[in-house]
């Protein structure tokens, strides 16, 4: 795989089993590339350790004043330095493109695990760490593939020059040879501690880039609550405690940097020492002293890459870790194994009995905002993404479609079928005409959607705050999340790119919660107009789109206990009057007791109360 080449067609199946398998399957996926570079790094590494044996020549042909050998000696270096200069370059490139091309795979990874949960994915995964996973990780990863193929390169030089010594001089080989492992494996027993002291900074970075995104994101509201100070001093303590931490950190690699430089040093005095002794003896020659102290000098080139290895790993590892927890969701407990199949029909939860009818308008009614958020990611297949684990989402009876389990077919006809709007859309950076270009049946206009979603007053905006489009508010460029936009506008706006898709099943969570009465009305008769003949669930508690709804479910403590139309269900079921008209208890309780029920069981309660009070709890709602 070259650069040039990029993206991957099919990034691959990882071994999500853990981050050392992880970083396994990355360098295993990038064998071809991991081969040019070892050979690449062998022929730059043993080019600069055949430098000390031509030196050697030289120094011995200058001493028997022999003008051929230092000849013959200086055409070798020629040589040499030709071969070392290719092997540098050539290893260069080739490392580089493979820490290229593995941070590529796990970025497209990612984005294929992204697509695949959805909004689902920050509820297992916190966006921050998304977000440092996707940007600093990678890259550290990506360090590890580039560095291994370097590191055996100079291992197995290390072992060459260390027999070639061993053969060439016994005396002083020998020496060498046996040093060598102390010099790579000394720093061993400091790599645990550095290693901790590493992951300890990743942890705590981590953590402070989720509290600036969320910071940054809440930063409007933080402003209106006047609470910027606070989240600034929140996020100043963290980054001082990520700055403690690589401060920690840096002082054992220094002390590891020192070991290396240390230990090396000793040898090169012994080495000096014992050969000089030997030379002066006249056991050995001049030129064979330089030829081993020459090496052994080269040597600590290598050796660095012992150091770099152990690094490269202590910083990849907890990186190839989170990324692991990200790659190792799924959607479903289950395979697809339905092909080619869009249903239609009925939209049927089993776990709550709630029932959609195809091609009606359906309201859901929930008493606990969050269990509706719950059924609405569920209706739309995303159940297994939650905080269930897998034993109980296999347990878990899917969401039937026309009688069709969504985890039992593929996920682009899933998504095709069933839309989930959540209950706080995102919008992303770009045009409006660039955000409503979405896949779509083709059947509904972006100005059928904006008009059904009520959305006048922000193409007027967007047109005044268009500078170069000729006051075109479809070519006005709208700022990341939207930010530039109200609440409510950025609510709107998400619904019409919700209606714009025109799904089979379109399930919206409180999609006008953001917006005053007087457009939540307008923007219900245009769900409804809009979605005639198209199914479509609500989950909302406004008696203004509940009344626009063509039937009402009410659900309470995860089961459907009422159905009807919304003044029907006023008048008849107290749990869903309480949740619609904001009902206190004592409320309720005078209510029941203004209907000459104050003394009746609470069983006997359900009974249909006083008109009187029926007319003024519409008037209410």
């Amino acid at each position: 795989m070259q650069i040039r080449d990029l993206p991957y067609s099919d990034p691959g199946d990882p071994d999500v089993r853990s981050g050392p398998r992880f970083l396994f399957w990355l360098g295993r996926n990038q064998l071809g590339g991991q081969l040019k570079s070892l050979s690449w790094g062998l022929l730059h590494q043993l080019g600069i350790a055949g430098l000390p044996v031509t030196v050697g020549l030289a120094v011995q042909a200058v001493i028997d004043r022999s003008g051929g050998r230092l000849a013959l000696a200086g055409g070798l270096i020629v040589a040499l330095g030709v071969l070392i200069a290719v092997g540098d370059t050539m290893l260069h490139r080739t490392a580089v493109t493979n820490w290229i091309t593995a941070a590529a795979r796990v970025q497209q990874l990612l984005a294929r695990k992204t697509a695949e949960l959805g909004s689902a994915l920050t509820r297992r995964v916190a966006a921050g760490e998304v977000v440092a996973v996707s940007t600093g990780d990678v890259e550290k990863i990506g360090w590890f593939v580039e560095a291994l193929s370097r590191f055996a390169a100079a291992a197995t030089a290390l072992v060459v020059i260390c027999v070639g010594l061993a053969i060439y001089l016994p005396s002083l080989g020998l020496m060498v040879a046996l040093a060598m492992p102390v010099l790579a494996l000394a720093v061993l027993p400091l790599l645990p501690r550095a290693t901790r002291r590493a992951d300890e900074q990743r942890e705590k970075a981590g953590k402070a880039t989720e509290l600036a995104s969320d910071t940054v994101a809440g930063l409007r509201v933080l402003r209106g609550i006047g609470g910027e100070e606070l989240f600034l001093g929140r996020y100043r303590r963290a980054s001082q405690e990520v700055r403690r931490a690589a401060v920690r950190s840096a002082r054992m690699w220094a002390l590891i940097s020192a070991v290396q430089v240390l230990l090396p040093g000793i040898l090169l005095i012994s080495l000096v020492w014992y050969g000089a002794t030997l030379a002066r003896d006249g056991r050995i020659d001049v030129g064979q002293l330089v030829t081993v102290y020459s090496a052994a000098t080269l040597m600590l080139f290598p050796l660095r890459h012992f150091e770099e290895i152990a690094m490269a790993y202590s910083f990849s590892r907890p990186s190839a870790q989170r990324a692991v927890r990200v790659l190792s969701l799924h959607r479903s407990a289950q395979e697809a194994t339905v092909e080619g199949v869009t249903p239609t029909g009925d939209l049927y939860d089993p776990v709550t009995g709630l029932m959609a009818p195809r091609g009606r308008f359906t309201a859901v009614v929930c008493g606990d905002p969050d269990e509706a958020g719950r059924l609405a990611e569920r209706l739309g297949g995303h159940a297994a993404t939650g905080e269930e684990d897998d034993k109980a989402a296999a347990a878990t009876p899917s969401v039937l479609l026309g009688g069709v389990a969504l985890d039992e077919i593929p996920l682009d006809a899933a998504r095709a079928a069933v839309l989930v709007q959540d209950k706080d859309p995102v919008l992303l950076s770009g045009t409006l005409q660039e955000l409503l270009d979405v896949p779509s049946s083709g059947l509904v206009t972006a100005d059928a959607a904006l008009e059904a979603a009520q959305c006048s007053d922000v193409l007027s905006a967007l047109a005044q705050a268009s500078v170069d489009n000729d006051g075109d508010p479809m070519r006005t460029r709208i700022t990341e999340r939207g930010r530039s936009l109200s609440g409510g506008q950025r609510q709107r706006l998400a619904l019409a790119r919700s209606l714009v898709t025109d799904p089979e099943a379109l399930v919206l969570d409180e999609p006008t919660s953001a917006v005053d009465s007087h457009t939540e009305a307008r923007v219900a008769a245009g769900i409804a107009k809009l979605r005639q003949g198209r199914t479509t669930v609500a989950f909302a508690s406004s008696p203004l789109l509940l009344d626009a709804a063509d039937r009402v479910v009410l659900v309470h403590e995860g089961t459907v206990v009422a159905v009807g139309n919304h003044r029907d269900l006023l008048r008849t079921e107290p749990r869903y009057r309480a949740v619609v008209t904001r009902e206190t208890d004592d409320e309720a309780a005078a209510a029941d007791t203004a209907s000459g029920v104050g003394d009746v069981p609470a069983l006997k309660r359900d009974g249909l109360p006083a008109m009187k009070s029926i007319e003024e709890i519409e008037e209410r709602a």
